[in-house]
């Protein structure tokens, strides 16, 4: 769910414009760049799902760390400090959340593979609804998240411009970019370009 957490953030800038669209979108993929690491070196890992066949969703991420509930709380609360400092504390919490939002979005998508604690300490249940098997509605979702995000995002731009007195074509610029580098990472991972 690449895509959507991307919608997402592009969606939550619309309401808060006091934010960085470039600290939102960091913010909305935070979990995952701390996890590239803890994966580079076999802390946390990828394992082919059983039965999945293709690579869009294909996988049973065991982010033991970074996608644990109580772990995803901690890194998010974090960047939401580090947020407040460089800007102001509405902006540190908007960011948290945003953060925090991708282990909800991934909670729908992944399959029962996201631990309650970190490092999966008393073997609770694993977390995970498991749109990811039926791909093409899982893809649907993410994509809507998208066109919301990418839409929400130029309504909020052209507003912007109107009041700064300059065209709208600024506006729908940067919403069409939204919208087309939305799809188009969706359509990478979709099609197993993106692992």
């Amino acid at each position: 769910m690449i895509a959507g957490h991307f919608g997402f953030a592009a969606a939550v800038r619309s309401r808060e414009p006091a934010t960085p669209l470039w600290v939102l979108m960091l913010a909305t993929v935070w979990l995952d760049i701390v996890f590239v690491p803890l994966l580079l070196t076999h802390i946390e890992s990828l394992q082919p799902a059983p039965g999945a066949t293709r690579t869009y969703g294909g996988h049973l991420i065991y982010a033991d760390y970074t996608h644990s509930l109580v772990g995803a709380a901690s890194l998010s609360a974090i960047l939401g400090l580090a947020a407040a400092w460089a800007w102001n504390r509405r902006s540190g919490l908007v960011v948290a959340a945003v953060a925090f939002s991708h282990w909800i979005l991934d909670l729908v998508t992944h399959r029962g593979d996201m631990p309650i604690l970190p490092g999966n300490v008393g073997h609770l249940p694993r977390l995970g609804f498991a749109l990811w098997r039926w791909p093409i509605l899982s893809a649907g979702v993410e994509l809507a998240l998208v066109v919301a995000g990418a839409l929400l995002y130029w309504r909020a731009a052209r507003r912007v411009c109107l009041a700064a007195g300059r065209g709208v074509g600024l506006a729908a610029a940067l919403g069409t970019l939204a919208l087309v580098f939305g799809a188009l990472i969706l359509g990478l991972d979709f099609t197993g370009v993106l692992p």
